[in-house]
């Protein structure tokens, strides 16, 4: 069972990237999926969330209209379109999962994968 983030980088405020996060070992198609971030020297916090039909999304307000989570269940795929990007932005993006509906608290996750950098350059 595993979750792998990916797409990760350097790139300049105002700019774009898009994460990818596979997911593999079971199916994870009834289950919340969401991006988690940890800014260096900073708590790890919730950055969107997606329930297992793609029906619900939920999102920090510090990337509402910025970010956009979607899934793709017949490819156990997850992403994040991230627009707009800030400096602000720069953290180690994780992918992890939950039997609850999306929420911001990180207890709910059970399951996490391996990060990826965004690094956002002023």
């Amino acid at each position: 069972v595993q979750l792998q983030a990916s797409g990760g980088g350097l790139v300049q405020a105002r700019g774009s990237l898009r994460l990818s996060c596979a997911t593999s070992g079971r199916t994870f198609r009834y289950s919340t999926l969401s991006w988690l971030r940890q800014a260096p020297g900073k708590e790890r916090e919730f950055v969107a969330g997606i329930s297992g039909s793609g029906g619900t999304t939920l999102y920090a307000d510090s990337v509402k209209g910025r970010f956009a989570i979607s899934r793709d269940n017949a490819k156990n795929m997850m992403y994040l379109q991230m627009n707009s990007l800030e400096p602000e932005d720069t953290a180690v993006y994780y992918c992890a999962t939950s039997t609850s509906v999306p929420t911001t608290h990180l207890t709910a996750y059970d399951l996490w994968g391996q990060g990826t950098l965004v690094t956002v350059s002023s």
